[in-house]
Order: structure tokens, then sequence, then C-alpha cells
């Protein structure tokens, strides 16, 4: 497993993993532009509360990696650059420590990072009752504020030897939310919850949901590229609920639900799109990978400009603050 987590680093940081035909979707709405904005920028308030922790930006840094020797340095510098700026950030997944303890250093960030909003990661596919101590655990282990749980049938299908049996996954998901004591938000990978998904969700105890929509990276494309060295089934590859599409169907089918849109999300104006579409947050991932091996400065750098240019669409649109976007709406591009 360490030595896949390795190969989906150098696979993300050398080939082309995004959706080649498939995109976000926020190119087909216009944030709307107010020449006349009463707003100062160096006012404007982009401070939210999510998970019970309050956020200096409406932003995590979404799961990357875990388990190999370059997964702790870029984890510890997600970690550091988050601690700075007061942003979220969610762990790769810890199956990792589930089955190998040592590989828990790996995810060792609050010494770098004792203020953040931590998000521990295990996969729909191991979660279960039985589980739950060894859960319960590793999240205790690392210090993290509330538990991601990823489901991606999709990568683990393609996947050498991935989990390829959810049956009874809803059931063990609601009886896991109900029981542990951190807050639960479910999350994709990159190839979208919509409608369909979303409808087995309105029973169950979750703090959030990521859509973690299709248009940024394809983990259908990466397990291929890891297992085949190539793309030997572009149409799984293509396939998956665009971001902006995930997101207005989740907010309608579960509109007391915070919801984070990730997928694609690479500058402000995605950013600042998503929020006004209601997003209660956004997820940026590969984009910071190359940054984080770097430095932790490389990293703040990156989110600094991201951040910059959110609240430049906020002033620019004629909004103070979050809530003030969320009222403005967006327009269809036409």
């Amino acid at each position: 497993m360490r030595e896949r987590k390795r190969r989906h680093i150098d696979v993300c940081l050398d080939d082309d993993v995004d959706f080649q035909t498939v995109t976000t979707g926020l190119e087909r709405v216009r944030l709307p532009y107010n020449a006349l904005t009463q707003t100062s920028l160096a006012d404007v308030d982009v401070e939210t509360t999510f998970l019970g922790a309050r956020l200096r930006a409406p932003l995590l840094i979404g799961a990357m990696t875990g388990g190999a020797e370059l997964s702790a340095v870029v984890n510890r510098n997600l970690a550091a650059a988050a601690q700075r700026l007061g942003v979220g950030m969610m762990l790769g997944s810890q199956r990792v420590m589930l089955d190998d303890p040592s590989a828990a250093a790996s995810f060792d960030v609050r010494d770098v990072a004792p203020d953040v909003l931590l998000i521990g990661n295990v996969g729909l596919a191991q979660l279960s009752m039985e589980s739950l101590p060894d859960i319960v655990a590793a999240l205790d282990r690392v210090g993290a504020n509330a538990l991601a749980v990823h489901t991606n049938p999709l990568q683990e299908a393609v996947q050498h030897g991935g989990d390829t049996d959810f049956n009874g996954s809803i059931a063990r998901l609601r009886e896991v939310a109900a029981a542990i004591e951190y807050p639960v938000m479910l999350k994709e990978v990159g190839h979208g919850i919509g409608a369909s998904a979303a409808a087995h969700l309105t029973d169950c105890p979750l703090a959030a949901v990521d859509v973690a929509g299709a248009g940024g990276t394809s983990w259908a494309r990466v397990e291929q590229l890891v297992r085949y060295g190539h793309v030997v089934h572009p149409a799984l590859a293509e396939w998956g609920i665009p971001t902006a599409q995930a997101l207005r169907e989740v907010r309608a089918m579960l509109p007391d639900v915070p919801v984070v849109a990730s997928g694609g999300i690479r500058s402000g104006m995605d950013a600042a799109k998503a929020l006004a579409l209601g997003a209660a947050a956004v997820g940026v991932a590969r984009p910071l990978l190359a940054p984080a091996i770097e430095s932790a400065g490389a990293v703040e750098d990156w989110l600094e400009r991201f951040i910059f240019e959110l609240r430049v669409c906020l002033h620019g649109s004629g909004a103070a603050d979050l809530a003030a976007l969320q009222r403005l709406g967006v327009t269809d591009a036409g």
C-alpha cells in the first residue's frame, strides 16, 4: 500500500490526470460584476465557521496522501501553511494506519498545526461498527477534529486489488455516523455525489457532504496510470457528475446539510462561484501537491493568491461577506 501511495504522488505530479472532456460546469455560470460596489476590499470578510471551527477563509486543503515517506513531508508542509492562514485540512486515507500502525507518523501534523481544523479520513468500504474502535483510535492518534468518509466505487473498481463490495455501505454509514463522537462528512474523491446518492442520506446524521465533483483530477485515470502505465478504459476515466451540477443537486436534496465544493476548484473565482451557489466551503487538493513537496512557504504562497482572488471577487460583486455573496448568487453564462 505504501508503494501505491508513492505511485499516486508520482503520477499526479508527472502525468495529465485531469478529466479530458468533462469540466466542472463552473465556467457556465457568471458571478455578477458590480462597478458601483459599496465595499472596501480591506474590509471584505471571508471568515466562516465549518464543523464547529472558525476558518479565516472558507477553504479546506483536500485529502492527498499518507503512508509513504514523502507523504510525511507533504502533510507537514500543508498543515504548516494551513496553520498560518487559518484554513482547514483533510488528511489522506488513514486506511494504511489501520493495516500498519507504523504508518501513523506520515499523518503527524499537530506539532506544526495545533489549531487547524483537521479532518481524518477512512473509506466507506472499510467502515463498520466492528472497525469503529480502530477508526476512533486512528483519529485520536492524529488529533483529528472530524472524520471524512470517502466513497469511491469507481476508483476502487479500476484500482488493482481495490475494494469492490459496497453492499450495505449506506446502512453502515448511518450506523457509524450515529455512534461515533466525531462529526462525520461524506465525500467522493473526484467523480461526484449527486441527487441519486444524496437521496439515501436524508436520514443519515452527517455533519457535511463534500461533493468532490468531476472536472479536476480523475482518480479513475490515476489508478489506470498506476496499474497499467496508460489509460486502458478512457470512458471510465471521463465518468462523473460535474462539480457545479453535484453542488446544486446535493443542496436541493439536503438543504440543511453544509456542502463542500471540491473537484477542479483552481482559482478564487471558482471558489466564489461555488460559494455563491451555496457551498459552505471549497476544497483544493492537487494544485497544492507540488508546492507541498517544495515547502510550507510555497503552499502558503499559492493559498494566499487564491484567497486574495476570492476576496477581490466578493469586492467586485458588491458582497461584503460570504452571506452577501450567497444572497447575490450567480447568473447563467448563456
